[in-house]
């Protein structure tokens, strides 16, 4: 099968995905009510589509394509309210995150659609393990080469937006000590990492090519990139974020991409170079690990410093971009976060140390995903 050819996309459009959590309001653990949402979220007209996700305890929203983050904003509320008034009627609820901090992954079933039983039949218990929430946002390319470039330049932020959207620190009621642990579950998957370093649309299909004659892929959507490019949409998409707590670091996470996206449009600010990724795997590990608190190594320098010294200079760097773009508010609820040292991992052990009952912490994160 060849590669299709990189659509075309408003430079700088976006696009969001949120995978939420659905849960019981009993124990609050979660509940296999996707396919009662899905029914009764067909009824309400809205932007975007709310669409099954791998087990059926999970659902997925998706915006529109945006042209800023406070569009983004406006529509992931819009859904997200009528998601809350569905739920209601269900007497479940819905919230973020990115793992649900005691569910058991045997107990999740798999959800009625081929997709996922082929998925389901081919990874075996990871398919179930994979009930793991994560936010991904696509930014439009003007074209295919620009968007192999862009990717390559985002690759050296990635530990910025694990960090910046951390929130999975519990698995099955241990904490993992880590600040985004859901991210160890996608690396189980063969065709997990980073994308190859092919900075043309020639390059790349040609290793597209040879991945699909060797049979172990068929489509762009077998690859688990951190980043891929998605050739129908004229995007790439960034997936290593978790589900933030709330709409709003949602979309503000959406702003941030797109004002880098910008700066390395317009000012090229650096070229990406294949030892960009000899640190990679080291940073990425950090972010996962140790949240804003981790240590950042510079690919192109060596120089070592805090994750959240980097962030908070990048953000300096970008200043213009996002004023730009009207993403400077989404960005000042980010940087103000770093300054504090707190992300949604942090507000969950919190909670946590003070309720000493992973139940109440899941109930407090639904109350917080509907704004109150």
């Amino acid at each position: 099968m060849a590669l299709e050819p990189f659509g075309n996309s408003a430079a700088l459009s976006l696009g969001v995905e949120l995978e939420l959590q659905l849960v019981n309001t009993n124990d609050y653990d979660l509940a296999p009510y996707s396919e009662d949402m899905l029914r009764l979220m067909a009824k309400v007209p809205l932007p975007g589509s709310v669409v099954p996700e791998m087990t059926s305890s999970m659902i997925e929203i998706s915006t529109d394509v945006c042209h800023s983050s406070s569009e983004v904003l406006g529509q992931l509320t819009q859904i997200r309210d009528a998601l809350v008034k569905s739920a209601d009627k269900l007497n479940i609820a819905v919230l973020g995150g990115g793992t649900h901090p005691f569910q058991m992954w045997h107990e999740r079933r798999i959800y009625d659609k081929p997709r996922f039983r082929e998925l389901s039949e081919l990874y075996g218990y990871l398919s179930k393990q994979f009930t793991i929430f994560g936010q991904h946002v696509h930014v439009g390319c003007p074209d295919a080469n620009t968007a192999l470039l862009t990717l390559h330049r985002m690759s050296r932020y990635i530990p910025h937006f694990i960090a910046l959207s951390a929130s999975s620190p519990f698995v099955q009621a241990q904490d993992t000590a880590f600040d985004s642990a859901r991210l160890n579950s996608v690396f189980a998957f063969p065709l997990s990492g980073r994308a190859p370093f092919a900075l043309t649309w020639d390059d790349f299909s040609e290793y597209f090519d040879k991945m699909t004659h060797t049979g172990v892929v068929k489509s762009m959507k077998d690859f688990y990139w951190d980043i891929r490019p998605k050739p129908e949409y004229g995007t790439i998409e960034i997936r290593v974020f978790d589900t933030p707590l709330t709409v709003g670091r949602a979309a503000a996470l959406a702003g941030y991409v797109q004002s880098l996206a910008s700066w390395f449009m317009e000012d090229e600010p650096f070229m990406p170079a294949e030892d960009d990724y000899l640190v990679y795997t080291y940073n990425r590990f950090q972010a996962c690990r140790f949240g804003l608190e981790a240590v950042y190594v510079d690919p192109a320098t060596g120089e070592h410093t805090t994750l959240r010294e980097h962030i908070l200079a990048t953000m300096a760097q970008v200043h213009r971009h996002a004023h730009k773009l009207n993403a400077s508010a989404g960005i000042h609820l980010l940087r103000t976060s770093v300054e504090l040292g707190n992300n949604d991992a942090r507000w969950l052990r919190e909670r946590q140390i003070h309720e000493r009952l992973l139940a109440e912490v899941v109930r407090q994160g639904a109350q917080k995903f509907r704004g109150l």
